[in-house]
């Protein structure tokens, strides 16, 4: 017997995930940019001077995609590529002052988001912590 659609779990954690991406990317393009560039200036504001190639294996992408998401973000002014101390061939990317405004819309927009997304909910996180406490799929 087939479940139906809205009552499997992982269909709705997939639908969830697909509507807030859209969601996030129409956020993004309001402020002239791409949902890809958003994670970028995001990542590198927690974790600066990352090459471009660690932060291709972090968004899980490869790095010619990266070396064009920080090249549009390089000609706004927001990132910029300084060379590594240690190996000259490695590009290390830093965020410039300009980016710090854009990085308050980002929050903004990330905190409308996820008052959107968990109007009517509880905000405990429940199911993370269901699935987080099972040590072993298929545990009850």
């Amino acid at each position: 017997m087939r479940a139906h659609p809205e009552s499997d779990v992982l269909v709705l954690l997939y639908d969830v995930a697909r509507h807030m991406r859209t969601h996030a990317d129409q956020l993004a393009r309001a402020h002239g940019l791409t949902r890809a560039q958003w994670i970028i200036l995001v990542r590198l504001e927690r974790q600066p001077n990352l090459s471009q190639n660690e932060l291709a294996a972090i968004a899980e992408v490869a790095p010619i995609t990266v070396a064009r998401l920080v090249d549009r973000l390089e000609a706004l002014g927001l990132v910029k590529r300084c060379t590594d101390p240690k190996d000259r061939r490695i590009w290390r990317l830093r965020l410039t002052p300009a980016a710090s405004p854009v990085l308050r819309d980002i929050e903004r927009c990330r905190r409308k988001l996820y008052d959107v997304m968990t109007k009517g909910m509880d905000r405990t996180r429940k199911m993370k912590e269901n699935i987080g406490n099972t040590r072993r799929l298929g545990e009850t």
